[in-house]
């Protein structure tokens, strides 16, 4: 009997030596974590501009645009092509920057897909970006379909003793607050996906039922929908 296809966006690219690369297409929840902390390491770098501006007098308000327009558009550039496609961010969840083929992204590919920034982020807060991410399966914003570029999970895949289809969580545990028929059926039906998930989709979904999880780390949060969903399928 064949294992059950994975779900997920997992793209199988043939390479000229005559291998096979897995890329696993990174959903928007882990995109927009990776986006928040280097947001965070900007901001810190927008608050030494401006002690910097202010020690240079007059001079100042030019060294501020001039250091804080090179922040904030060659910041992802330069970390892109110097660390692999990883600005730090990206780094800390585990997420790449490669072309549609597999290819590191070079120059070219991180200039246009982040010069196309500002048009994602129209008319607010990335507003062009996300629709557009929800209108193809692989999630890519403006600045990706420009580049022919993806965001994908760097890890590539898992040993199969690492994914979901190999974790039986033993126990029943019944629902901390009361669950409409929806929610139930939501949690039933990702208890019995669970082992056709790929362990970074299992760990992203896991954490949306925020009343359920929260408080928890992703880990947790997939044992304790587990165990739940033991419970509504009956076990005791």
């Amino acid at each position: 009997m064949s294992e059950p296809p994975v779900l997920d966006t997992v793209r199988t690219i043939a390479t000229p030596e005559g291998c096979e690369l897995e890329l696993r297409i990174a959903g928007p929840i882990t995109r927009v974590r990776a986006w928040f902390y280097d947001f965070l390491l900007r901001l810190v770098g927008w608050l030494g501009l401006a002690m910097a501006a202010g020690a240079t007098g007059r001079l100042g308000m030019g060294f501020l645009l001039v250091g804080g327009f090179l922040l904030e558009w060659f910041y992802p550039i330069l970390f892109e092509v110097y660390m692999e496609g990883q600005t730090p961010g990206k780094r800390a969840c585990d997420l790449v920057v490669v072309h549609d083929d597999g290819r590191p992204v070079g120059w070219n590919g991180a200039f246009i897909r982040n010069t196309v920034r500002f048009v994602d982020f129209l008319p607010l807060l990335y507003a062009a970006g996300f629709i557009a991410s929800l209108l193809n399966a692989e999630g890519k914003r403006l600045g990706d379909l420009a580049a022919g570029t993806v965001v994908a999970h760097a890890g590539g895949r898992r040993p199969e003793s690492q994914s979901p289809a190999g974790i039986q969580e033993k126990g029943a545990e019944p629902p901390p607050l009361p669950l409409t028929m929806e929610e139930q059926q939501a949690i039933i039906e990702y208890h019995r996906r669970a082992g056709q998930l790929t362990d970074e989709r299992a760990l992203e979904l896991a954490v949306l039922p925020e009343p359920l999880t929260v408080g928890l780390s992703p880990e947790q949060a997939r044992r304790r929908l587990l165990r739940i969903g033991n419970f509504l399928l009956g076990q005791r």
